[in-house]
């Protein structure tokens, strides 16, 4: 049986946060990744939107490590050189009967801690967007968007620069309770049994998987997974549009939104898709109900002018989940199982988020 101080599940981008938090701290550290590379899962199939934290209830961890990760990334960004670029968003009242709750959401921000948002007029919206369409609108100068994978990259690098491990084609089959932390078995070309004092799940769409193969584990703690897909469509030229650009929030998402990448392509997505397993496939049929959501603040999106793009999907705990849904922080001392730390429906803003979950992480273990 091999031993390690800490071994972590999952090598997207909140395991490889934590691993790296705790690598930092002077931990021994192997990172386990069922997959063939880094951040193949929720982590690679997002907006890679570094979100300011306004629409999440106050009091929630998910509110309060979006605020304080959004922070850390910028600054993480700028240390390590992850692409990244500050571009702003505008979110949009499209009609007099929205305006209300554009207003709501400014007052949530405030409470949020964020103080950074300005009202603006129509006129004033169409100044900085003209092809826009709104009632009024919010200007997040805060929000930005970041390079995914360059993120990830990074994390590795420094966790590996300060003694962590990673081994790919790991996948966890079982686990059990011990009387210092506790045992997980592994597969893979080379199957290994583990006994490691701190176990941190951090599996993603594999969490409650990861937690029910461990034996000792309550059932009862393991929280329900309700996959919530997200389609995307890719805008063919040019963009418009120089800042993200979101309607109001739907049931279990932000709205069929616009995004950037840092070529300056324009992306919408995602919407929600409730299915039984995990399916990335793209329907082009789902066009339809995007183009009807996107020209209700752009109404001159030319037809024939999105194409299929990608797909992911989201790990919820609740549905429809979304901003009244918290992100579900485990440590032993909440299920009985010392040395086990889950990390249960970590999606958006978990990418946001994830230098402060980690932080969090190395301070409870």
């Amino acid at each position: 049986m091999e031993s390690v101080e800490c071994l972590v599940v999952g090598a997207g981008v909140i395991g490889l946060a934590v691993g790296r938090a705790l690598a930092r701290a002077g931990r021994e550290v192997v990172v386990v990744e069922r997959e063939t590379g880094i951040g193949t899962g929720v982590s690679s199939r997002n907006s890679e939107v570094i979100h300011a934290g306004i629409y999440y209830q106050t009091g929630l961890d998910k509110t309060r490590l979006c605020v304080d990760g959004k922070a850390m990334l910028y600054t993480f960004c700028r240390e390590f050189g992850v692409p990244y670029q500050r571009c702003g968003k505008l979110l949009v009242a499209v009609n007099a009967e929205e305006v209300d709750k554009l207003a709501a959401l400014k007052v949530q921000a405030e409470a949020n801690g964020v103080a950074d948002l300005i009202w603006l007029g129509g006129k004033e919206a169409r100044a900085l967007e003209p092809a826009l369409v709104a009632e009024r609108a919010l200007l997040s100068p805060s929000t930005g968007i970041v390079d995914a994978h360059g993120f990830m990259l990074a994390l590795r690098h420094d966790a590996e620069a300060h003694g962590a491990m990673i081994a790919f084609e790991t996948p966890v089959l079982a686990g059990r309770a011990a009387e210092r932390g506790v045992v997980i078995e592994t597969g893979g070309s080379a199957p290994m049994r583990i006994a490691a004092s701190i176990v941190v799940n951090a599996a993603g769409l594999r969490a409650q998987a990861v937690a029910r193969s461990i034996v000792g584990m309550p059932a009862a703690k393991i929280p329900p997974l309700h996959l919530a897909k997200g389609t995307y469509f890719s805008l063919s030229g040019r963009s418009p549009f120089s800042r993200l650009i979101y309607p109001m929030p739907t049931h279990g998402g932000l709205g069929v939104h616009l995004t950037l990448d840092l070529a300056g392509q324009a992306k919408f997505g995602p919407d929600v898709e409730w299915v039984d397993v995990i399916d990335y496939d793209v329907d082009p049929g789902r066009a339809a109900s995007f183009y009807a959501a996107i020209r209700t603040y752009w109404p001159d999106l030319p037809d024939g002018a999105l194409h299929p793009a990608y797909a992911g999907v989201r790990p919820k705990i609740a549905r429809p989940g979304g901003s009244t849904t918290d992100f579900l922080l485990q440590t032993g001392g909440d299920h009985g199982v010392a040395g086990l730390t889950n990390l249960f429906g970590i999606e958006s803003p978990g990418l946001t988020a994830s230098l402060a979950i980690a932080d969090w992480v190395a301070r409870h273990v």
